[in-house]
């Protein structure tokens, strides 16, 4: 799988990827923002529409892509549900097959582990730092400049916006984001340039993150006190 072809959701997962550390950032809130970045990448296809208030397919097309298309089939044989709805339903099932998808492509190495010292649960290390770094980069200089907003494209936009909306800590600081905060914003608007729907569909799925990492934040300082 060449770097470039990756979805949304695979470079949304790398990124929360702390390479000091080796280890993911942000696990309570990553399983959403994966989600999300899949809902993004299938209304930005035109594979998912907003219809009477919900998500719904449109035709009977694939993309090629399993993850997304495993959504794709969840979303259909699922009842009606919201954007935030699907946002965080059955989030895990789309990021374990990110994970699965990029350890199949060596991104990843999945190892044997145990789940409350119980079950036996996979478990997945990072085997392609330098990807992350470059990702990391790439990413970071869309945040930043110089490159005007409108020569990105809908999908890098999205993945910077989506990043900035869970508070990814390895791609940005607090203060960084603050210091970007107008860029986010035209930058979400340009992951949905293609139709006024799509805007307010991303729109939406970026707020269901927020309102995740906010509660998330606020789950933990209370456990905290």
């Amino acid at each position: 799988m060449p770097n470039g072809s990756l979805s949304i959701a695979a470079r949304l997962y790398l990124l929360s990827w702390d390479t000091e550390r080796m280890t993911p950032t942000g696990t309570s809130c990553l399983a959403p923002l994966v989600r999300a970045g899949a809902l993004t990448e299938l209304a930005q296809r035109g594979m998912l529409a907003e219809a009477d208030g919900v998500a719904r397919p449109v035709g009977d097309n694939l993309t090629g892509d399993p993850v997304l298309d495993e959504l794709l089939e969840l979303v259909e044989e699922s009842r009606p549900r919201t954007w935030k709805r699907w946002v965080t339903h059955h989030a895990t099932y789309t990021l374990e097959a990110v994970r699965k998808q990029l350890a199949g492509a060596g991104y990843l190495r999945r190892r044997r582990g145990r789940l409350l010292g119980l079950f036996s649960a996979p478990q997945y290390e990072l085997d392609r730092a330098d990807v992350v770094k470059s990702l990391r980069e790439e990413t970071r200089a869309m945040l930043g400049g110089p490159v005007p907003v409108a020569e990105i494209s809908d999908r890098d936009a999205a993945l910077v916006a989506l990043a900035a909306a869970a508070e990814v800590r390895t791609l940005a600081t607090a203060d960084e984001r603050r210091r970007h905060k107008d860029r986010i914003e035209a930058l979400t608007e340009r992951s949905g340039a293609a139709a006024p729907t799509l805007r307010n569909v991303i729109q939406e799925v970026r707020d269901a993150v927020i309102f995740e990492v906010t509660s998330a934040s606020a789950a933990g300082a209370s456990g905290g006190s």
